[in-house]
C-alpha cells in the first residue's frame, strides 16, 4: 500500500512540475503574448522572456505552484468533480501567491500576461492529470473492516469471501501471538484474536479518509453494532465521497437503503448499502431544478415576505424566526428558518396536534403556507431540495427511530420541502407508512416526478388560500 501511495504522489508532483514548465514556456511565447494583449478591454502588455530571465522566472513559478498546490490538495475524493474541483481551488491559492510576488516587485516574478496565461492553461491540464491518476486507480482493491469492537471486527473479517486490505479500528491490540496477546472479547476464545493477528490494522477510523484515498480499497465493511447518526453514517459519508462500495451483513439491511445487486461479485451474506440512489445527471439535474424554482420563489414572494415578519413581529414582540436543527444528507444536521407561528419556547418533539400553542397570526401563515417561505433559502444552499423526503426535527427522530429504525433510510438524499408522502397525507405520527413513502420516491424518482409533485402541491396550496379567501368573504357579508 505505501508503495502504491509514494509512486501516486510522485507522479503529482511529477505531472505538476512537467505541466507548470509547458504552461510557463507556452504563455510566454510571443504569439501567446500578443494574443492575449489584444484581447478586447485587456491592459495585457506582450512581454516575453529567453535565457536566464525565463530560467529564473520559471524556477520560482515551480516552487511556488508545486508546493502550494500540493499543500493544499490533500488526496481525498475519487469522483471526478470533486477531484477538479479541489484541483482547481489550490491552483487558485497558488495563483494568488504568484500575483502577491508581482505586487510586491519581488525579482523574478512572472509578468501579469504571462501569469494569466499559465494559470489558464493549468487550469485544463492539472485537473485533467489528478482525475486521470485517481481513475488510474486499482479498482479491484480489496475489503477494508472498520469497528471498535474486536469480537465483531473478527466476524466481518471471517465473514467475508474476498481479498481483505486490513482493518481501521479506534483500539489498537499488541501485535504477536494470539497466546501472548491481551484481547477483550468478553469471555471470547483465542480465535478472535488469531483472526485479527492475521490481519494488518492500518489505523484509527480518524484516518479513513487518509486510508480510503491511499490504499486501493474497493468495499468497506463496517464493523459497528448500530447504524447510529455520527460513527456509522459517518463512515457512508466518507466511503461516498470516495466512490468506494459499503456492504453489512444481510441481518442488519434493515435500517439502511439497500441497492439491487445481481451482480456476480456481491458477496455472500453482504447487502451493498446505495449509497448514491440517483447518478450524477440527475443529482445536476435536480440541482438546477432546486436553484432555479427557489430563487423564483423568493423573488416573486418578497413583498409577502416583508408583511409576513412585521405581523409575526407586533402581535407578541418576539422573535419573527425561529430555527430548528433538522437531518439532512447522511445523518448531518442543519439550521432550517422558519416564520414563528407558536409561542416562543412552546414547541414540542411529540407528533401532534400543536394547535393551542399556534398564535394567531401563525395560524393563518400556516393555513397559507407562508410560513414555509424561508426554507426556500436552504433550498439555495444546497442543505435541502424543493421535492424529497420531508426534513424532520432531530428531536423528534429520536421518538421515531424508537417506532421504525427504518426511518434512517430517508437520509441517503437530500430532505425536501414536500414530497411524495405530503401528498398522500403520510404524516410522522405514522412513521412506518412516510417511510414507505419517502423510501418509494428515492426509488422513483425523475425530473418529470418532481414537477407533477411540485404542481399537485401548488394546487393544493392555491386551493386552500381560495377557500380561506372565500370564507372570509362569506363572513363579511
Amino acid at each position: 500500500m505505501h508503495d502504491a501511495t509514494h509512486t501516486r504522489r510522485a507522479l503529482r508532483v511529477l505531472g505538476t512540475t512537467l505541466f507548470t514548465t509547458l504552461a510557463v514556456l507556452l504563455a510566454n511565447a510571443a504569439p501567446v503574448q500578443t494574443a492575449l494583449a489584444r484581447l478586447p478591454g485587456s491592459r495585457f502588455v506582450a512581454l516575453s522572456f529567453g535565457g536566464v530571465g525565463l530560467l529564473a522566472r520559471l524556477g520560482a513559478a515551480l516552487i511556488v505552484t508545486v508546493l502550494v498546490v500540493h499543500a493544499l490538495r490533500e488526496p481525498g475524493a475519487r469522483r471526478p468533480h470533486e477531484t477538479a474541483a479541489a484541483t482547481l481551488r489550490a491552483l487558485g491559492v497558488a495563483a494568488l501567491a504568484l500575483a502577491a510576488l508581482g505586487y510586491l516587485d519581488v525579482p523574478y516574478r512572472l509578468p501579469r500576461t504571462t501569469l494569466v496565461g499559465t494559470v489558464a492553461v493549468l487550469a485544463v491540464l492539472l485537473p485533467a492529470w489528478f482525475v486521470a491518476l485517481d481513475r488510474g486507480r486499482n479498482r479491484e482493491g480489496g475489503t477494508l473492516v472498520v469497528g471498535a469492537d474486536p469480537r465483531q471486527i473478527s466476524t466481518a473479517l471471517e465473514a467475508t469471501t474476498r481479498p481483505v486490505v486490513g482493518y481501521a479500528s479506534a483500539v489498537s491490540w499488541p501485535s504477536g501471538p494470539a497466546a501472548d496477546r491481551q484481547v477483550d472479547t468478553d469471555g471470547g476464545d483465542d480465535s478472535v484474536a488469531t483472526t485479527l493477528a492475521e490481519h494488518e490494522r492500518l489505523g484509527g477510523l480518524s484516518r479513513l479518509d487518509d486510508l480510503l484515498a491511499d490504499a486501493d480499497v474497493d468495499t468497506v465493511v463496517p464493523a459497528l453494532p448500530h447504524a447510529d447518526r455520527a460513527e456509522f453514517f459517518g463512515i457512508l459519508d466518507v466511503c461516498r465521497r470516495h466512490g468506494v462500495a459499503v456492504s453489512v451483513p444481510e441481518d442488519h439491511g434493515g435500517d439502511v437503503l439497500l441497492a439491487a445487486d445481481g451482480s456476480p461479485e456481491r458477496q455472500p451474506g453482504f447487502d451493498r448499502i446505495d449509497l448514491e440512489p440517483w447518478g450524477v445527471g440527475a443529482r445536476l439535474g435536480k440541482r438546477a431544478f432546486d436553484v432555479c424554482f427557489a430563487a423564483l420563489v423568493l423573488c416573486a414572494t418578497l413583498p409577502v415576505l416583508a408583511l409576513a415578519a412585521l405581523a409575526v413581529t407586533s402581535e407578541d414582540g418576539g422573535p419573527v424566526f425561529y430555527t430548528q436543527e433538522r437531518t439532512t444528507l447522511f445523518g448531518d444536521t442543519f439550521d432550517v428558518y422558519k416564520f414563528r407561528t407558536m409561542r416562543p419556547a412552546s414547541e414540542s418533539a411529540t407528533p401532534g396536534d400543536d394547535g393551542d400553542r399556534i398564535t394567531r397570526v401563525g395560524r393563518l401563515l400556516r393555513r397559507t403556507h407562508v410560513d414555509e417561505l424561508p426554507q426556500f433559502w436552504a433550498v439555495l444552499r444546497g442543505r435541502m431540495s424543493v421535492v424529497g423526503p420531508r426534513a424532520a426535527w432531530t428531536d423528534e427522530e429520536e421518538l421515531l427511530l424508537a417506532e421504525t429504525s427504518a426511518w434512517r433510510k430517508r437520509w441517503f438524499v437530500k430532505p425536501g420541502l414536500t414530497g411524495l408522502a405530503q401528498l398522500h397525507d403520510a404524516s410522522s405520527e405514522v412513521p412506518k407508512e412516510k417511510v414507505r413513502y419517502d423510501v418509494e420516491y428515492i426509488r422513483r424518482r425523475s425530473l418529470a416526478l418532481d414537477a407533477a409533485i411540485v404542481a399537485r402541491q401548488l394546487w393544493r396550496v392555491l386551493a386552500e388560500v381560495g377557500a380561506l379567501a372565500a370564507d372570509a368573504c362569506r363572513r363579511d357579508d
